[in-house]
């Protein structure tokens, strides 16, 4: 009798470890990919809960959120022959997970894979300059080369984002020098366009106090007011403008009269 029970008892722990084992949950950002005696099911199982056949079904669980993919440090030759370090990140999701699991062996790895020689790859077509200025149209062709070699896999790439460029000391020596220069070069460009306007503006007041002889007498009242009061030991003797008339007009030419003899002859005999 007791051993009836005892048997009794453990085929019932069998039945609840089975019946455990049959029941299965499923996030909601998960999907289970189910391989009954080694052949994929159409339809992935979830979210929520469902039933598996113990010891028939295989499952394997996809995380359908987003995955940043750290892009490890690559070694890139410019275009231009400039050594650089660069390292990116990679934003990816899974659209397909039957795909992602049948289609590849571990899509982590190889997603990993073509980023990094797609960096590689691309960053070697472009020259230093466009590598710094231009980041955005980099990182949009990169997306869209690894989103079209991993497109087969169920796997869409949103972003790809190129972090960090690692230039030598001698190149960002040389950058330095090149900034410098340019920023003199503008510097003297903008005092040079300064002192062309302010000749036009010197011309336009000569202008004016050519034809309103006053305006250069109240100019002069002005400069002494000046002076007198940023300097206030300065000593000025003011003296009338009519002064210096004779020398603001240039002379005239005297006019040269030639008296010829109007008939032309001699006299006469």
């Amino acid at each position: 009798m007791a051993a009836a029970i005892i048997a009794i008892v453990v085929v019932l722990a069998l039945l609840g470890l089975l019946l455990a084992s049959a029941i299965k949950i499923v996030r909601e950002y998960e999907r289970a990919i189910v391989f009954r005696l080694g052949r994929l099911l159409p339809h992935p199982k979830g979210p929520g809960l469902f039933f598996r056949i113990p010891l028939v079904d295989q499952i394997i669980k996809v995380d359908l959120r987003t995955i940043t993919l750290m892009i490890p440090p690559q070694e890139v030759i410019t275009k231009d022959n400039v050594p650089v370090r660069v390292n990116a990140v990679t934003y990816f999701r899974i659209l397909d997970p039957k795909s992602a699991i049948v289609e590849v062996e571990n899509f982590m790895v190889a997603t990993s894979q073509v980023a990094q020689t797609t960096l590689r790859s691309v960053l070697g077509q472009h020259v230093l300059d466009e590598l710094l200025s231009e980041r955005e149209k980099i990182n949009t062709i990169l997306q869209g080369i690894i989103d079209e070699a991993t497109a087969p896999w169920g796997i869409k790439v949103s972003i790809v984002e190129v972090k960090d460029v690692e230039i030598p000391g001698d190149m960002q020596r040389a950058m330095a020098r090149q900034a410098e220069a340019e920023r003199e070069r503008r510097a003297k460009v903008i005092n040079a366009e300064g002192e062309f306007q302010a000749a036009e503006r010197l011309k336009d007041a000569a202008l004016v106090m050519a034809e309103h002889p006053i305006a250069l007498q109240l100019r002069y009242l002005q400069t002494l007011l000046e002076i007198g009061t940023s300097n206030p030991s300065t000593i000025v003797f003011p003296a009338p403008i009519r002064l210096f008339q004779p020398f603001l007009t240039r002379p005239s030419l005297p006019a040269t009269a030639t008296t010829e003899d109007s008939s032309g002859d001699g006299p006469e005999a």
